[in-house]
């Protein structure tokens, strides 16, 4: 890696380059976390409801929702020593590039990629590459956020 990991504390638009990253700790994805997001979203799609459900289609076991790994590791994000000042984040360009599977433990790097001044002088927006990985080491969903912070 050939930027910094930004240290603990709130890091604004002037203390940040391209390259330094934040990396978060882990989570484990439990039967019980996917049931609860199945609850509060209404996905009951089949292979993140049952094991027999995800082996009928190929999987060892249930599978987590994309989008709650997503959750995850926004969630993760947001709770590391290290912060960005942010005000919002500003889309997502995002892929699922493998199962995540009850039991799975996911953690995320993000790093700055690009960095651009708001127009009003008071704002920055970040590009933030993103790998999200599983216990194995196995890249799991990667993309891209958008985040707005202060300068």
């Amino acid at each position: 890696m050939t930027g910094r990991r930004l240290p603990p504390g709130s890091h604004g638009y002037g203390d940040i380059r391209v390259a330094d990253y934040i990396e978060t700790d882990s989570r484990e994805i439990t039967p019980a976390l996917i049931d609860d997001f199945a609850e509060m979203t209404g996905d009951r799609f089949a292979i993140h409801m049952s094991d027999e459900a995800a082996r009928a289609m190929g999987f060892p076991c249930r599978v987590a929702h994309g989008l709650l790994v997503l959750s995850v590791i926004d969630g993760l994000k947001n709770n590391t020593p290290a912060q960005f000042r942010a005000l919002a984040s500003l889309g997502w360009d995002w892929a699922f590039s493998a199962p995540v599977l009850a039991g799975d433990s996911v953690q995320a790097l993000f790093i700055v990629e690009a960095m651009r001044p708001t127009s009003d002088g008071k704002r920055g927006i970040l590009t933030l590459a993103v790998e999200v990985r599983n216990q194995r080491g196995e890249i799991v969903q990667r993309g891209h956020n958008r985040l707005m912070v202060w300068r």
